[in-house]
C-alpha cells in the first residue's frame, strides 16, 4: 500500500467528520529555528485536498481561516482535534 504522506512533509496525523477528512502538517518550508513553530489544516471533502487554515503554537495567537470556514461552526472542534495530534502525533 502506497504512503498517503511522505515523511518529510511534516504531517502529523489525519481526523474525520463525516465525508470530510482533516490533515495536520507542521509547516516546514521557511521554517527559522527561533520562530513560533506554524501548522496547516487541509480539508479533503471529495473535492480534493486543500488548505483550510494556518495557525502558529501559541496559545495567543488566532488561526487564519480561508474561504468558507471563516467563522464556520466546526472551527473550535478542528482546533481541538489538531491540537491533540500536534501532541501526540501519529507520525512527524
Amino acid at each position: 500500500m502506497a504512503e498517503l504522506h511522505s515523511d518529510d512533509d511534516g504531517w502529523l496525523g489525519d481526523f474525520h467528520r463525516g465525508p470530510a477528512v482533516f490533515s495536520v502538517h507542521r509547516v516546514l518550508d521557511g521554517a527559522y529555528p527561533l520562530a513560533p513553530t506554524q501548522y496547516r489544516i487541509a480539508c479533503n471533502d471529495g473535492a480534493g485536498p486543500r488548505e483550510i487554515c494556518r495557525f502558529l503554537g501559541e496559545a495567543d495567537t488566532d488561526p487564519e481561516w480561508f474561504g468558507r470556514w471563516q467563522g464556520d461552526e466546526w472551527c473550535p472542534w478542528i482546533l481541538e482535534r489538531a491540537n491533540r495530534l500536534i501532541d501526540a502525533p501519529e507520525r512527524g
